[in-house]
């Protein structure tokens, strides 16, 4: 596998060698995800708010057949994120206010997709307007030991796990890297959004596993950007005290890395002496973030995994859990089992 690959696609674990192998997505009930909003519907405005269950389709796919029935643009439908094709997703969308009342389209289904509710909203939904995810998944012909699975996540739900961007970032095999050198003027906004997330997430990924492999993913360090747990807020370590290794431990506050942009990165010391590195050794895209106008943004390095459950079935293991926004189910798994899985779009 190339370098740029390698990083972006089979970053090193923070916990061990995965305990065993196992299959994902046999059937796409076994990857269960649903949103949640974080915030109630206005029951009044221009917009409906609409929550959907989707069965192998993808997220875009349901947009577009959701403008159909309303008689709008597939621009004008919201949603806050794209969720994976091969799965079972409740996701909340928005279309116009048409013809067509609440109660018509909480009775609107077809075979890929059912209107689960229905109600008046003030705008339209936002992409990144959810507080995370909840996730049931189950990982089929694995022969992982009960004894050594439950020690494997009680640490992951003590320590969390690196917050690496999944593969499905990076598009099948890696193919959004493979256009990195395209002229991004030639491309749909879609595509060109793909490749941009993808340069990004291959950047970040890079700095993530050099402080993976010194350890450092879990502490702050002076000259850090320290971020708080499950917000987008961060702020500048200066110095490190008792408090702030107190609050690091317990996943109060976790460092961050950087989401490339113009400019230099805004943290100091060791961290930004890494990430220059980091950036230096992907310079095409680094460069290609920077003439696209974006701007250095931050990312939590950990990810912390809430209400972390697991059980046994006859020929499968079911793990449940809930993570914030922008984070990926299958860097949780990855910490656990070597998977056979075919990723398609990406969780947010």
């Amino acid at each position: 596998m190339e370098p740029c690959l390698d990083a972006a696609l089979d970053p090193p674990r923070a916990h061990g060698a995965p305990l065993g192998s196992g299959t994902l997505r046999a059937e796409p009930e076994d990857f269960l995800v649903e949103e949640q909003l974080g915030f109630e519907a206005a029951g009044a405005g221009q917009h409906v708010l609409l929550k959907v269950r989707k069965r192998n389709a993808n997220t875009q796919w349901i947009a577009r057949e959701l403008a159909r029935a309303c008689g709008c643009r597939p621009g004008d439908v919201g949603y806050a994120g794209l969720k994976d094709r091969r799965a079972v997703a409740i996701q909340w969308f928005t279309v116009p206010q048409s013809r067509l009342s609440p109660n018509d389209w909480a009775s609107m289904e077809s075979g890929e997709y059912q209107v689960l509710e229905a109600h008046r909203h003030s705008r339209k939904l936002p992409r990144g307007a959810l507080a995370g995810n909840r996730f049931v998944i189950r990982i089929r012909d694995t022969a992982v030991d009960d004894a050594a699975l439950a020690s494997r996540l009680a640490i992951i739900e003590r320590r969390g796990v690196p917050n690496y961007f999944g593969p499905q970032r990076f598009g099948r095999g890696g193919s959004n890297l493979k256009r990195l050198s395209q002229d991004m003027r030639t491309l749909k906004p879609d595509e060109r959004g793909f490749i941009l997330s993808a340069a990004r997430s291959l950047v970040f990924n890079a700095v993530l596993a050099e402080r993976v492999g010194d350890g450092s993913w879990e502490r702050i360090e002076p000259g850090d950007l320290a971020n708080l747990d499950g917000r987008a807020s961060h702020f500048r370590v200066e110095a490190v005290d008792e408090t702030l290794e107190e609050r690091c431990a317990r996943l109060d506050i976790h460092p961050t890395g950087p989401l490339w942009g113009r400019g230099s990165p805004p943290s100091g010391g060791r961290a930004l002496e890494l990430e220059q590195r980091v950036a230096a050794d992907f310079s095409a895209a680094c460069e290609l973030l920077a003439r696209a106008g974006m701007e250095q943004e931050r990312r939590s390095l950990r990810l912390t995994v809430h209400d972390l459950k697991w059980r046994r079935e006859s020929e499968a293991i079911v793990v449940e859990f809930r993570l914030s926004r922008g984070a990926y189910a299958t860097t949780v798994l990855g910490e656990v089992f070597a998977l056979d899985a075919d990723y398609e779009e990406s969780s947010t």
